[in-house]
């Protein structure tokens, strides 16, 4: 079996550990012979990757190990590049969460004003990592799964059409480990599922298990009463798999009653909450300490403390550190190019048809074939009138935002946010995009 070469790009990433820990864990099936990170920012990605070389040296000592700043040392012989960069680090998160909230709007990561701000930030970054990789990788496949995905993946679309990239999501993934626990399945993989949608703005329209059983009344009658609370978080279980450490996901996964019930037929993508029932989030939301300092307060700083503490003990054994499940996703998404497996997986991809009564270019979240060229969309059909009205809607905020950032227009910008179903008037949509400006001006284009 032929070992590739890999290069993460984002190498200081929180979630960096956790991806590398899943690759090593699926060796068997995708063979690395050498795996670089690559950063813009070398003192935070220092740590990391000093603790992922002792974890290599342990526990796959023929991997070849570097890291490194320069684009050319990294992007050199590649076949892979895993890209999760977050342009601004959490700071920006921060502040994309708390402007639009000062003045009563979500203020989320990737929803609403939020979302938008930080796509104006990460389109430039992301087309550079690509000019990287054609120039020193030309037949190097980007996964990329940076986001605000959807935005990114237009950019990619509109801006680089024939690269071989293929951008993903794991919110999906997430969200069916609570339903296969729900189900009482051992792995997601057990069942086969049609989703539709965009990017954090999607339906899952069927689900059967291997059998061809219909498996949705039950998931129904299920979300009606509990959300996508699973089983062991309803009897007080402490299940680390499961996104329960902080009370902003309980409540997101319990509020999936409330989204479910406007198509009682379909199960919902946890992100609709923030589009359907925005004062409901909002009123909710403290806008002294948002998502954003949950993480710096829990992830951001145990996965630093711990590289640190594995770096000044010399040896990965005993850590705390756990391969991220999302990360089997990349895995098998690469396995699925490398070794031409067409395995099933959802992606996004260009509409082309795929949904019937949907726009052509638009970049829509659905199953895939996935071989050695790339992904083969599976063909989803007529989707219902509420469903192509919100994400007709949500498409044009997000080709004006890409449009925003190469035209440099404040008209495109304003009208993206006016347009945003989080948003209740264009003029607090003009307000809370002249903050965001202020905020973002070492990252944006000029506005004008």
């Amino acid at each position: 079996m032929k070992s590739h070469n890999v290069v993460i790009a984002g190498g200081g990433s929180t979630f960096t550990p956790g991806i590398v820990m899943m690759l090593l864990d699926n060796l068997h099936q995708f063979p690395i012979k050498k795996l670089k990170f690559f950063d813009n920012d070398e003192e935070r990605q220092a740590v990391i990757a000093k603790a992922c070389k002792i974890l290599l040296r342990e526990r796959a000592p023929d991997i070849e190990f570097s890291y490194t700043t320069d684009p050319k040392e990294a992007f050199t012989d590649i076949d892979f590049v895993m890209a999760h960069i977050r342009v601004g680090k959490y700071a920006m998160r921060e502040m994309d969460e708390k402007i639009p909230l000062k003045h009563g709007v979500v203020g989320q990561e990737t929803c609403g004003p939020g979302g938008l701000a930080y796509g104006l930030r990460s389109i430039g970054p992301i087309l550079e990592l690509i000019d990287f990789m054609e120039k020193y990788s030309p037949n190097a496949w980007m996964l990329n799964y940076s986001n605000p995905a959807a935005i990114v993946a237009e950019a990619c679309r509109r801006f680089k059409p024939n690269t071989q990239i293929i951008n993903i999501c794991d919110m999906p993934v997430g969200i069916e480990s609570h339903l296969k626990e729900i189900l009482g399945f051992d792995s997601a993989k057990d069942f086969d599922a049609i989703y539709y949608g965009l990017n954090h703005f999607g339906w899952w329209k069927t689900i059967h298990d291997k059998a061809g059983n219909d498996l949705m009344p039950q998931l129904i009658d299920h979300v009606k009463e509990h959300g996508y609370l699973a089983p062991q978080i309803l009897e007080g279980e402490d299940n680390q798999d499961l996104w329960c450490n902080q009370p902003s996901w309980v409540d997101t996964l319990r509020k999936v009653r409330d989204v479910q019930a406007l198509d009682p037929t379909t199960l919902p993508n946890t992100y609709l909450k923030y589009y359907l029932f925005p004062d409901y989030v909002v009123e909710h939301a403290n806008p002294d300490y948002t998502r954003a300092n949950e993480v710096m307060d829990g992830r951001e700083k145990t996965v630093f403390e711990t590289a640190k503490k594995v770096v000044s003990i010399g040896t990965f054994e005993g850590s705390d550190f756990e391969a991220d499940e999302h990360a089997v996703f990349i895995v098998d998404l690469a396995r699925a190019i490398a070794f031409n497996t067409k395995e099933r997986m959802l992606l996004i991809v260009p509409n082309n048809g795929a949904i019937a009564n949907f726009d052509n270019d638009a970049m829509v979240e659905i199953p895939c074939l996935v071989g050695k060229n790339g992904p083969e969309p599976l063909s989803i059909g007529h989707i219902p009138t509420f469903q192509k009205g919100l994400m007709t809607q949500q498409v044009c905020v997000e080709k004006l935002i890409v449009d925003a950032w190469k035209e440099g227009a404040y008209q495109k910008a304003w009208q993206a946010m006016t347009l945003s179903k989080t948003v209740p008037s264009a003029s607090v949509a003009k307000d809370i995009l002249d903050d965001l400006i202020v905020a973002n001006k070492e990252y944006w284009p000029v506005l004008n």
